[in-house]
């Protein structure tokens, strides 16, 4: 796990200025109607950390919790959009922050207890997931390199 944190730890510190340097018109474009915005993207990352926070942490004292979640409409309701531009990007630094405490911070016992999402998983599966599916969005982000996730 301590190597999915140290990852973890360093994309979020290497890209929250890079965030704040972004302007509120390109967080703010949409490309088109059926597509997110950057600003979206970022509020679907939230609600990532916010769905895989409940993960790591109910797993831990639940056999096998179901925890599934409506992307498209959560970030729907969440109105992300018109959220203050600082305040997402907060947001999205501190879940980022709680994550790596929580997974610093299990004992090696719960790595293996699963998780019931479209499919069972494990804690430990989930982590690395996690961290290929924050790494695929900071990518669409900032324009990088693309990262395959399915």
């Amino acid at each position: 796990m301590k190597l999915i944190t140290g990852e973890l730890e360093k994309i979020i510190n290497l890209h929250l200025p890079d965030f704040k340097n972004i302007t509120e018109d390109e967080f703010s474009f949409r490309s088109s109607a059926s597509k997110w915005s950057k600003k979206e993207i970022l509020g679907h990352l939230i609600d990532s950390a916010q769905n895989n926070i409940r993960r790591f942490v109910v797993a831990q004292y639940e056999e096998s919790p179901t925890i599934i979640y409506n992307q498209d409409k959560w970030v729907l309701i969440a109105n992300y959009q018109q959220w203050n531009t600082n305040e997402i990007i907060n947001l999205w630094y501190l879940l980022n922050k709680q994550i790596c405490y929580i997974l610093n911070n299990m004992p090696e016992s719960s790595y293996k207890r699963t998780v019931q999402t479209e499919t069972l998983k494990t804690i430990e599966w989930l982590a690395a997931d996690y961290l290929k599916h924050l790494r695929h969005h900071i990518h669409v982000i900032f324009n990088l390199e693309p990262v395959v996730y399915p």
